[in-house]
């Protein structure tokens, strides 16, 4: 037998080598959104202040001053003071402090994380209800794509902060005083899932409808695979970049829901605030001359809805095919 008849090992092995050469990231280098991402320089801008939020969330316990989640930590004779530059700022406090004596930036650093985790989890948990919701809905079709859409048909009579406060109220109705901090998140992350799937169930449908008539959904099917494989490994894939982009602009409302709830007393507690209930509380003490109290979280909230906005914008253009 010839030495050309026998594959070669290095040639065996040249997807592995490719990958450790790099040639994935110039493939992503050189792919068309890399080259929208370059060309918008907002785009960029809005990236890298998203990035620096998660970055300042996650490195929260390193940054920060103090604990302000710690009550042994704070001290009143600390309260209201002001920011660094002011006059009567005082060192470490760079932001000033609130009327329990909490470092404002390292409250903001803490409700970060709050907010951030909320968001994330609630996006997670509606678009996996939504997905699946949809993909059953697209698939099937009949009375099961009749239910679930006139349930989503009714859902979308009703603003999502009213779902989030009403599926909010039942359950700390139920459970009462006995939901601790932790419990409350767990609350909110569920009433914000519960408020947002609609969206992914219409647009996977929508997208299943369309793919399950093609020849490679009829190829896997006349092999004998089961719908639940067809579905997640052939036809989800193809519906996945609509499902990013309003995973992406989710993402901002869903942290703009929590801060809502938390404003109106219905979110976190005073005693784990995320960025809503720092709001909350400054806002008490806007009109007696401690503004930074209420401005620098609201503030830091404005700037991450902003570019977490703006990055879903640039989603939306980059991968709709029409707009290249």
């Amino acid at each position: 037998m010839s030495d050309a008849a026998v594959p070669s090992k290095a040639s065996s092995n040249a997807p592995d080598a490719r990958w450790l050469r790099g040639d994935w990231l110039r493939r992503a280098l050189a792919s068309d959104m890399f080259y929208s991402f370059r060309r918008s320089r907002l785009t960029m801008v809005a990236a890298a202040v998203t990035l620096l939020f998660f970055l300042l969330a996650i490195a929260a316990p390193l940054l920060a001053v103090q604990n302000p989640f710690d009550p042994a930590q704070l001290q009143l004779m600390n309260s209201r003071i002001e920011p660094l530059w002011m006059a009567e700022g005082q060192s470490p406090f760079l932001l000033g402090t609130d009327e329990q004596g909490r470092d404002v930036f390292s409250a903001i650093l803490y409700g970060l994380r709050i907010s951030l985790t909320v968001g994330v989890l609630g996006v997670l948990f509606s678009g996996a209800l939504g997905i699946i919701l949809g993909l059953v809905a697209g698939y099937f079709g009949g009375a099961i794509d009749s239910l679930i859409m006139r349930i989503a048909d009714v859902q979308l009579t009703f603003p999502a902060i009213l779902i989030a406060l009403l599926v909010n109220g039942v359950v700390k109705s139920v459970f009462g005083n006995r939901l601790d901090a932790m419990s409350t998140l767990a609350v909110l992350v569920f009433a914000i899932g519960l408020s947002f799937w609609v969206q992914y169930a219409r647009t996977v449908r929508g997208s299943v409808m369309v793919e399950k008539n093609k020849d490679y959904v009829a190829a896997a099917q006349l092999i004998g695979l089961p719908a639940p494989v067809i579905m997640l490994r052939h036809v989800l894939p193809n519906t996945m970049g609509p499902i990013l982009v309003i995973a992406t602009i989710n993402l901002a409302l869903a942290v703009i829901t929590e801060a809502t709830l938390s404003f109106l007393g219905a979110g976190m507690p005073d005693t784990m605030p995320s960025l809503g209930t720092l709001i909350r509380i400054g806002n008490n003490y806007l009109f007696s001359g401690e503004w930074w109290i209420v401005a620098f979280p609201g503030f830091a909230l404005a700037a991450l809805i902003l570019s977490i906005n703006l990055l879903g914008d640039w989603l939306r253009d980059a991968l709709n095919p029409k707009l290249r």
